[in-house]
């Protein structure tokens, strides 16, 4: 296999359905760490124009619902508790879902590893009533520490 192809085929899903940020990361060239790789993905994603951010953080999965959900999304839910939710917390999460999807045009994210159903509640119930401007930039935030854990659990 040629170097490209593997190194998409370890790396291409570290952003949720979106394997761009890998190859751009691989064309930026020297890479020998994890903090060089981490560090060439940040950068792919932030020399992106508006339009492909947005087409990243729409790429992730509402929570709390399977759809659309890569298996490692599936995994790092279940890690958090969130497929134990409780009817009412189900229910909210799905309200939360709505309400935060119809302000913002985008699904609420958060890096689920080591918190549980109650730290993720409170940051949605929180985070709900920030600017689009804080929300575009936590959510980018969060896509990257979820790109961290993804890339220390290869390590």
């Amino acid at each position: 296999m040629h170097k490209k192809e593997e190194f998409l085929k370890t790396y291409g899903g570290i952003y949720e359905h979106s394997p761009w940020v890998a190859e751009a990361a691989y064309a930026s060239g020297y890479i020998d760490t994890l903090e060089d790789l981490q560090d060439a993905m940040k950068a792919a994603v932030a020399n992106a124009s508006h339009d492909k951010k947005l087409a990243l953080i729409r790429a992730h999965p509402d929570l709390v619902c399977a759809e659309k959900m890569t298996q490692e999304s599936v995994s790092e839910q279940e890690g958090a508790g969130l497929n134990h939710c409780t009817p009412e917390e189900f229910a909210e999460f799905q309200r939360l879902n709505v309400e935060y999807k119809r302000k913002f045009g985008f699904p609420f994210i958060i890096a689920v590893k080591g918190l549980t159903r109650q730290d993720i509640l409170h940051a949605f119930r929180n985070r709900i009533y920030n600017g689009a401007v804080a929300e575009f930039e936590n959510a980018l935030e969060q896509i990257h520490k979820i790109a961290r854990f993804r890339l220390m659990a290869l390590f």
